[in-house]
């Protein structure tokens, strides 16, 4: 098997673990391509992405190109004359002057198991439609987005238990594994590829604002599976008293659950030393466990009910606050 020269494209602290892998496999990182620098924490300071952070401390190459058809950074690109360039969660479209230039082509590393979940969000959205698995998969890439010919895929069971965040970290790790798999394969001539099923292609768009806050006429399930769902990152909200209240943990409805209202969906029917019951759609029943005031920690919800005075009766769902 020959060493490559690999420049890879990434920017999230999903890339981490394919990072490591490759820097200590036989093959050649020659350089990182992140996303630009952006401000973040309570100062709103400029900060190094995650694998820009990671590339200071390996002493990589870092290049940051605002613009993907620059030419001084196509030119930086061609003198290279990587023979495989390697993106995981890039979030952006090469053009086809990248897509051509190195001889083994693109790859990229998707988080789920394609063709289901293509686009920006397949690890949140998989886990809010309550899926049973998800998965990695290793592809070349195209112009057409996430639509290349499968290198390499595995499957990754999903518990009713898991948070985006779990299933996020189980992947990262799992998706490093088989992506210096597949570029092993590159390098020996053994790759083989298949073509996506366009029958089973579905979609996971970014998410949205109004995905985060929680619509109560939702089944106590669907309003289950977007909190998990949500959490860590962004997290799913609801209004109270013209405030966001984040909702980070909610129990498990159990199948054939026997609890009931009559009263409109988004009222609090119940008020516990460790949970609250809130009405939800078709006249179910979620319970949760775990919120965050605006502006405040997390806290159990014995602690919230006590500290917000809140009581049976009263509506969490409600206009925020201009």
């Amino acid at each position: 098997m020959r060493s490559l020269k690999i420049i890879f494209m990434g920017s999230p602290i999903f890339s981490l673990p394919s990072l490591d892998l490759l820097y200590l496999s036989s093959h050649r990182l020659e350089a990182l391509v992140t996303q630009p620098d952006k401000p973040g924490g309570r100062g709103r300071k400029i900060r190094l992405v995650p694998a820009g952070q990671w590339a200071q401390k390996h002493q990589v190459e870092l290049v940051q190109p605002l613009n993907m058809k620059d030419q001084n950074y196509l030119a930086w690109l061609n003198d290279k004359r990587p023979d495989l360039i390697v993106t995981v969660a890039f979030g952006r479209i090469l053009p086809p002057e990248i897509l051509h230039l190195p001889a083994l082509g693109c790859i990229n590393l998707h988080a789920s198991y394609l063709p289901a979940y293509r686009g920006a969000a397949p690890i949140h959205r998989a886990v809010i439609d309550g899926a049973e698995h998800s998965g990695v998969s290793v592809i070349e890439l195209t112009r057409e987005l996430d639509a290349g010919d499968i290198i390499m895929q595995e499957k990754e069971p999903l518990s009713p238990y898991d948070t985006a965040g779990m299933l996020h970290d189980r992947l990262a790790v799992r998706g490093a594994s088989l992506l210096l798999k597949a570029v092993n394969a590159l390098a020996d001539g053994t790759a083989e590829r298949t073509p996506q099923d366009p029958e089973q292609v579905s979609y996971a768009p970014s998410l949205s604002p109004e995905d985060e806050r929680l619509d109560w006429t939702l089944s106590p399930l669907e309003l289950y599976n977007r909190v998990r769902g949500l959490n860590p990152w962004p997290g799913a909200y609801t209004i109270f008293r013209g405030r966001r209240i984040k909702v980070w943990l909610a129990a498990k409805p159990e199948e054939g659950q026997t609890v009931s209202t009559a009263q409109p969906p988004g009222t609090v029917i119940y008020v516990g030393d460790d949970s609250l019951a809130v009405a939800a759609g078709k006249g179910g029943v979620l319970k949760i466990l775990e919120l965050q005031p605006e502006g405040k920690r997390k806290m159990d919800a014995g602690s919230f009910c006590c500290g917000y005075r809140l009581e049976a009766g009263q509506r969490l769902d409600g206009e925020p606050l201009p």
